[in-house]
Parts: C-alpha cells; sequence; structure tokens
C-alpha cells in the first residue's frame, strides 16, 4: 500500500504538514483530526483499511498541532474566560476550514470526500457548509453542531480537557492515560499499550500547550451552525458512541437531525476515541457513503 512520509504545503500564512495513503487516481478522501490531537490520530492501520476501499487518503496536522504551523505569536488564550463567554480566539473553525480546503487546492483536488472527527467533525461540517462544491459526502463522527444545548462534556470529561498542561514527556504519557480512562470506550478493551505509544510519538513530534488553548479557544466561540448544516445536499453519515463522555451523543443526534437524509450510527460502548473493534465496519459505512456521493455527482 503506497503511503508517502510527511509532505508540507502552505495555505495563506500557515504551513500544512500531511501524508497520503493509496493511489493518487483513486477516489480523494480527507480525514480531518479533533482538538490537541495530530494527524496520526488516524492510525496508519486505519489509513489503510481506508486505501484498500479504492480511496486515496490525506491525513494532516491542523494548524497548531503536530508538525503544521504553530501560531506563536497569538499567546495562549484565556480558556477559562471564554468558557464564561468573555474574551477571544486567535482563529475560528471557519479559518480551519479554509485552511482545509487551501489543501485540496494544493492536492490539486477540486472536490473530495471529507471525513471529521471531534473538532475535525465541527471542520468538515464548516467546510461543506462554506465550501460546498469542495465535499462529495461528509462523514461527522463524535461532533456536534455548536448549539450550546447538545453535545455537552460530563464534568469529568471537562476537567480533563481544562487540567494543567503536563511538563514532561513522562508526565504527559500519563495524562493522556488518565484522560482516556475517563473519556474512552467503556465497552471495549483499553488499549493502554497502543495509547502510550501514540502518545509518544506526539510528545516527540511537537508539544504545544499552548497550540491546543488556540485551539480550544476556536471551538469555544463557534457559531451555532444547525440552520446552516441544513443547507447541506451531499449524502452524510454522522457517527457517535453511545458513551462519549466528552461530547455527549445528544451531539451526534443533532447534527443528523440538521443534515437532510443524514444516516445516524450510535456505536454502543463507545466513548470519544475509535476503537479497533469499530474499524471495519466503520470503514464499511464510510465507503458506502463515498460511494453514495459518487453516484450522485
Amino acid at each position: 500500500m503506497e503511503h508517502t512520509e510527511v509532505q508540507r504545503t502552505s495555505v495563506g500564512a500557515v504551513e500544512l504538514a500531511y501524508e497520503t495513503f493509496g493511489s493518487p487516481g483513486d477516489t480523494p478522501l480527507l480525514l480531518v483530526m479533533g482538538l490537541a490531537t495530530q494527524m496520526i490520530g488516524w492510525p496508519d492501520e486505519f489509513c489503510r483499511e481506508l486505501a484498500g476501499r479504492g480511496l486515496h487518503v490525506v491525513r494532516f496536522d491542523n494548524r497548531d498541532i503536530g508538525l503544521s504551523t504553530h501560531l506563536d505569536a497569538a499567546g495562549a488564550p484565556d480558556v477559562t474566560a471564554l468558557l464564561t463567554g468573555a474574551g477571544t480566539a486567535p482563529y475560528s473553525l471557519a479559518d480551519m476550514a479554509g485552511d482545509a480546503a487551501g489543501l485540496l487546492d494544493a492536492l490539486g483536488w477540486d472536490s473530495a470526500h471529507v471525513v471529521g472527527a471531534s473538532m475535525g467533525g465541527m471542520i468538515a461540517q464548516s467546510l461543506a457548509v462554506r465550501h460546498p462544491r469542495r465535499v462529495r459526502s461528509l462523514t461527522s463522527i463524535m461532533s456536534t453542531t455548536g448549539d450550546r444545548t447538545v453535545g455537552s462534556p460530563a464534568a469529568a470529561a471537562l476537567g480533563v480537557l481544562l487540567a494543567p498542561p503536563a511538563r514532561s514527556r513522562e508526565e504527559a504519557l500519563e495524562r493522556a492515560v488518565d484522560t482516556y480512562r475517563v473519556i474512552g470506550s467503556p465497552g471495549f478493551e483499553f488499549d493502554e499499550t497502543g495509547l502510550r505509544e501514540r502518545a509518544g510519538l506526539s510528545f516527540d513530534r511537537a508539544y504545544d500547550p499552548a497550540g491546543v488553548a488556540r485551539q480550544l479557544a476556536a471551538v469555544l466561540t463557534t457559531d451555532d451552525r444547525t440552520a446552516h448544516l441544513g443547507e447541506i445536499a451531499v449524502p452524510t453519515l454522522v457517527v457517535h458512541g453511545e458513551s462519549d463522555a466528552l461530547v455527549d451523543v445528544s451531539g451526534g443526534r443533532a447534527t443528523a437531525a440538521a443534515v437532510p437524509g443524514a444516516e445516524l450510527w450510535v456505536v454502543e460502548g463507545m466513548g470519544h476515541d475509535l476503537p479497533r473493534e469499530v474499524w471495519p465496519e466503520l470503514v464499511e459505512r464510510i465507503a458506502a457513503v463515498v460511494a453514495r456521493g459518487e453516484a450522485a455527482r
């Protein structure tokens, strides 16, 4: 299976790092990852499974994470103030959707099937709303609409989200384990070894708590997209864990209700992650919504 190592491209003032899986002539699929999570949050094996379905898969680091541009000059926003409705964010989810559209340009893709997880789902939704001709199908995973009455985190999940940053590599690994014991999938095996490996690799690639805070600021200041989601006209799949402590399943249900004709798959026992046991059916369902998108072109 063809896999390119990290490449970089400029999108406005931001440089985005990305990798590809599969053959360039295959159907284009863009994977958008969530808050505080680098592109390796889409595991290699998962990307290869998608590529094996005839898809040319691209994953990338959003701005302020991984090997993409970190907007250090913007400083660290006051997240506590943002939670109370005060303060401002250095950029918006719409700006991050613009990054994704710019990456499509750099790849030479006039459009692509787009899959987003968590904050990545919000970015993918914004891309479909703001750049409708660029999105062939939409898959929104463990995400929400921006309506503050749905998708709220449980108290314990909010606690780990707002915990002080780790001060060392060892502490970062422990923090990752502690976090996913709270927000992970209670109905599936807890893969502590794999989690520690990914957390270590992420720390070694780039560790930037201020960048994560800027991403969180974009999430906290986003507008309610519900009305605009009603304008989406491409095949849409919404996936959500029934046991998601970070983004309550009501966020997924509201997303599916807002997008005309959207398919909703609520996964029993799944939290705010993608357990390996879920991959086979998730890949099947993504391939199916991609096929519907291709048929509609």
